[in-house]
């Protein structure tokens, strides 16, 4: 049986993705991530990435967002909300384009995130 894990630090994982993302420091968002994680979101084939809109591994996630990091020199996150499950966290935020997204964000069971996905509002 998976560990269930406390909200109080799935929500602590959420403002700590949030605030390496602030921090413009790409390995430590990495850090909180699973070697094979995978990555879902319209922009990566936006960005010339794999067609499918997902990346896999931890090494195809750090070529995708150095790229968008250095597309985005403005990046910044604002909270709005952390919502919490046994096994996930969605981050509810506002890019700094003002944009809402809300990341899901699946965690094993050493509290790592395997699989990501953002999502947008649809156009």
């Amino acid at each position: 049986m998976p560990q269930h894990h406390q909200p109080s630090s799935l929500a602590a994982l959420g403002r700590t993705w949030v605030e390496a993302w602030n921090a413009r420091d790409l390995e430590r968002v990495l850090t909180l991530y699973d070697e094979a994680a995978v990555m879902t979101s319209d922009r990566i084939p936006a960005l010339g990435f794999d067609a499918s809109g997902t990346v896999r591994g931890k090494d195809a996630l750090r070529a995708y967002w150095g790229k968008a990091l250095a597309l985005l020199p403005d990046l910044h996150f604002s909270l709005i909300d952390v919502f919490v499950s046994p096994d996930s966290v969605v981050v509810f935020y506002a890019n700094e384009r003002g944009k809402k997204i809300c990341e899901y964000l699946r965690v094993n069971d050493a509290g790592l995130i395997v699989q990501g996905s953002a999502n947008h509002l649809p156009q």
